[in-house]
């Protein structure tokens, strides 16, 4: 019979690899300041969405990257 060794096992989404941590962070970053403005004005103008749907996009990108920089200073991965 086989057992598991649980130690063996490596997972795929590893958050202490530096790869994930730089990733992750720049994940959050391009949430909180790219996504309310540069989103919000490509849906607005660009596609032609209405107004108020844009912003609304806008925020939940913005809370999105709030709860993962949550996340990462959590996890002390930002200290």
């Amino acid at each position: 019979m086989v057992e598991n060794d649980e130690s063996n096992n490596v997972s795929r989404f590893d958050v202490s690899s530096k790869f994930w941590r730089v990733f992750l962070v720049i994940v959050a970053s391009f949430l909180i300041f790219i996504g309310p403005t540069y989103v919000s004005y490509v849906l607005s103008d660009v596609l032609n969405v209405h107004y108020v749907a844009s912003i609304v996009s806008g925020f939940a990108l913005f809370i999105a990257g709030l709860l993962l920089m949550w996340f990462l200073v959590k996890k002390r991965i930002i200290t």
